[in-house]
């Protein structure tokens, strides 16, 4: 479900989003990163996911955007958790305020091949090691702290 954009601020000023992260690799050990076009992080090598849904389930959501990011539909069961982590930024979709706190919980996903990857979230995609993607300034640091 999305919300108007006021009250998605309201939430943005006063709550954690709780989101999905899908740290994709492929069977060479690469991981798959898209260059972000909306804020926060807008600009920068991120991996695919999205935010939960009031009221969607866990396995749901995973389901919702592996279709929406990867253009494939994969189910929660093919992933192994990662765990949680805290991202906080100092903008936010809306622009330099209020700021975002997300609360996303990682899964990573082994894949064979992606192909039709959507455009939607990302002005493109590009396969990473995790040494290039640990020394690139243009990789963002909540991505890297899933490889540290």
């Amino acid at each position: 479900m999305f919300l108007k954009e006021k009250v998605f601020t309201t939430v943005l000023d006063s709550t954690p989003l709780v989101s999905i992260d899908l740290v994709v690799q492929n069977i060479d050990g690469k991981v798959l990163l898209g260059e972000r076009k909306n804020r926060p992080a807008q600009g920068y090598w991120f991996v695919p996911g999205g935010r939960i849904f009031k009221n969607e389930s866990l396995a749901d959501a995973f389901q919702r955007l592996t279709l929406a990011e990867l253009g494939q539909e994969f189910s929660i069961s093919q992933a192994e958790l990662q765990g949680p982590f805290d991202h906080f930024y100092t903008d936010s979709v809306f622009g330099g305020s209020p700021s975002t706190h997300y609360v996303a919980i990682a899964y990573r996903l082994l894949v064979r091949e992606l192909t039709n990857l959507p455009d939607e979230q990302h002005s493109g995609y590009r396969w990473f090691t995790v040494d290039e993607l640990l020394s690139s300034e243009k990789v963002h640091q909540h991505t890297k702290a899933y490889f540290l």
